[in-house]
């Protein structure tokens, strides 16, 4: 659909002509009577045509012609009027005069608002003939507003004749025909849009073999109409979210609309690249938008927060974050950085590592990275969190989770992975407190992490960036991970790692021999199991009730790709056979004495070693009995009361 026009006036346009020094004179047969300055531009016109369609020009070529004939005695000189105050300046001017002397002139979208301004400031109504340019304008006004792009360019077009566009109402019409077409189903009738139909089918047209196919049109989206609203200054924008809001407008497609309007203006948001909604970066393609000033941008930031529907999730988190970090680079209010804060906190189980991030712009920051916004917007999810596991779950003999629906625990597990990551990314800064450092970590619930793989690597990074901490600042920083749920990669790494504390490397090693000889157990189980003609491939491990053993949860805990634990049925490896196991464990324990006789060289008294392997179990007669218990044990096909006892 072409753009709105309309041809008035029936004279040739030739009569109007300009000339140097800025100067416009129109040629007939008589000569000009009244000279009209608008700014710096001279109109040589007629007072016959003029006097005869506006009221305000009559008024003041009157006036002047008295002053003129009072001073030269009715002489043949110009009178002289000067307007400043037109609405369009010199412009819209012209066409007005143009007007008066029925010269023929096009009508279009960009200057019929400022013509109708003027004609209203100049008194060219029905009173001063009929037809006048008030009434011309004004019909043609309604006829633009009919179309999108026509309504469009109208309201660009009031921004250089305010406030005279407001006093007669353009701009309040502009923007309700824009937001009713916005609200609308465009596949209904085949508009607002059907213009940007037919310019994106010639643009996709083909040829081949001299042959010409045009494109087949793309269905609409929701989106259509974001990029050319993302044209418009902040007060008209503002007008126009709250009309369509009005008008019943999803939340969805409003804060879509604002992401789009704050990706193209603020410079943060296209430097970072953000990209959540697979919209192109920094607005449209082939878009220029003049770069705004940083107080410009901070209010725009405002606003656009402020404009948020409050819904959670019609925003993604990856934008909010985005936000949160330019509202830190311009210093935005607090309230401002407040309100993201929480937005983000309520869905951080959306966030990104990289987004999360946030560096620290203060003269007065100790830190790299704002470590108290993560703080503050994993504080909220925690508070916010609906989850069935609000309180520590209860736990198995085999320290595993009961059953659940894995919707339940996804968000807070998912949380669990980032804070780890988080963790060992700002581990690596030397200011970032032990105090700070452990309140995050306490954060997440025991219940999260179905392995504590993560918080034991970025405890590592920690301690390795911190090497000053003391014994037993390191051994409250590892009371945060729990020994039971590390795979067998990270308990090798653990017992092998000279940062830990000695008392976590004799915990590791201790749950990790644990865990193979509740291997072997299962593996004789099975065989038993398979001997008897048994076809499960898993079995389930008795607790142990001896008195001088540990009595607690089995502490291996195998992972499958979703990170689930499955500590109650273990799945033994056909690749591992019971000659393997039991070296491993043999291993295992002359690891154990061999730290013993260690400690005992190092002169520390026999009864804190004693108590020290007493809770963990591994006291030298235990041990003992322990080797014996193994060197005694039956092959297979024994009893079953006896090949389950083993190892436990």
């Amino acid at each position: 659909m072409a753009a709105a026009t309309k041809v008035i006036g029936s004279e040739p346009s030739e009569c109007f002509q300009f000339q140097e020094p800025n100067t416009w004179i129109c040629n007939t047969e008589l000569q000009s009577d009244v000279v009209v300055e608008v700014g710096e531009i001279s109109f040589h016109l007629h007072k016959s045509p003029l006097i005869s369609r506006s009221g305000t020009l009559q008024k003041l070529i009157n006036e002047a012609t008295g002053d003129d004939d009072d001073e030269d005695g009715g002489g043949s000189k110009p009178c002289m009027v000067r307007l400043d105050d037109v609405p369009g300046g010199p412009d819209a001017f012209r066409l007005a005069a143009i007007f008066c002397y029925d010269v023929r002139m096009e009508l279009n979208a960009g200057n019929v608002v400022p013509l109708r301004c003027a004609a209203e400031h100049l008194a060219m109504t029905e009173d001063y003939g009929e037809g006048n340019l008030v009434e011309q304008a004004e019909a043609f006004l309604s006829q633009v507003l009919g179309t999108w792009n026509d309504a469009v360019c109208a309201l660009h077009a009031c921004d250089a004749v305010l406030p005279d566009a407001e006093d007669l109402l353009i701009v309040p019409r502009c923007i309700d025909s824009l937001a009713s077409k916005a609200c609308a189903d465009p596949t209904l009738f085949g508009w607002p849009m059907l213009e940007y139909y037919t310019a994106k089918s010639l643009e996709e047209t083909v040829v081949w073999n001299g042959i010409s196919t045009t494109g087949k049109p793309r269905s609409l989206g929701a989106d259509w109409w974001y990029k050319q609203a993302s044209s418009f200054r902040l007060p008209v924008y503002k007008r126009l979210i709250s009309a369509v809001r009005s008008k019943g407008m999803s939340p969805e497609n409003v804060a879509g609309s604002l992401m789009h309007y704050a990706r193209r203006h603020l410079s943060g948001l296209r430097r970072h690249g953000d990209n959540s909604d697979g919209s192109s970066r920094g607005g449209a393609p082939g878009t220029t938008t003049a770069v705004l000033s940083d107080g410009d941008q901070r209010a725009l930031l405002e606003e656009v927060v402020a404009l948020l529907p409050a819904e959670k999730g019609v925003a993604p988190t990856r934008f909010l974050l985005g936000l949160l970090r330019t509202a830190t680079v311009l210093h935005a209010s607090a309230a401002c950085r407040d309100a993201l804060e929480r937005r983000a906190g309520n869905q951080l189980e959306e966030a990104m590592l990289e987004d999360l991030l946030i560096p620290n712009t203060g003269y007065s920051a100790e830190t790299l990275y704002d470590v108290d916004s993560a703080q503050r917007m994993l504080e909220q999810f925690m508070m916010t969190s609906t989850s069935a596991f609000a309180a520590s779950p209860e736990i198995t003999d085999e320290g595993q989770l009961v059953d659940a629906p894995s919707a339940e625990l996804m968000p807070v597990s998912t949380v669990a992975k980032l804070v780890d990551g988080y963790l060992a990314e700002v581990g690596t800064d030397t200011n970032l407190k032990l105090s700070k450092f452990q309140t995050i970590a306490a954060l997440v619930p025991d219940y999260a992490r179905a392995i504590d793989d993560g918080l034991y690597r970025a405890i590592d990074i920690y301690l390795k960036a911190h090497p000053w901490l003391t014994d037993s600042e390191r051994e409250q920083l590892c009371r945060l991970m729990n020994c039971q749920k590390l795979s067998l990669e990270a308990c090798t790494h653990a017992a092998q790692n000279e940062r830990l504390p000695l008392r976590v490397v004799v915990q590791v090693l201790f749950f990790e021999q644990l865990r193979l000889r509740t291997t072997v157990a299962g593996w004789f189980f099975v065989s038993d199991n398979a001997d008897q003609g048994s076809s499960s491939d898993n079995c389930v491990l008795p607790r142990s009730t001896d008195d001088d053993d540990v009595e607690f949860a089995a502490g291996s805990e195998t992972t499958d790709e979703d990170g689930s634990a499955a500590g109650r049925h273990v799945e033994l490896s056909p690749a591992m056979s019971v000659e393997e196991v039991r070296q491993r464990v043999s291993e295992l324990e002359e690891e154990c004495s061999s730290m013993r006789q260690e400690i005992h060289k190092l002169g520390k008294p026999k009864s804190a070693l004693s108590r020290l392997f007493g809770k963990l179990g591994l006291s030298e007669r235990s041990s003992s009995r322990e080797r014996r218990q193994q060197q005694q044990e039956p092959l297979p096909g024994a009893s079953d009361k006896r090949r389950m006892s083993f190892g436990c």
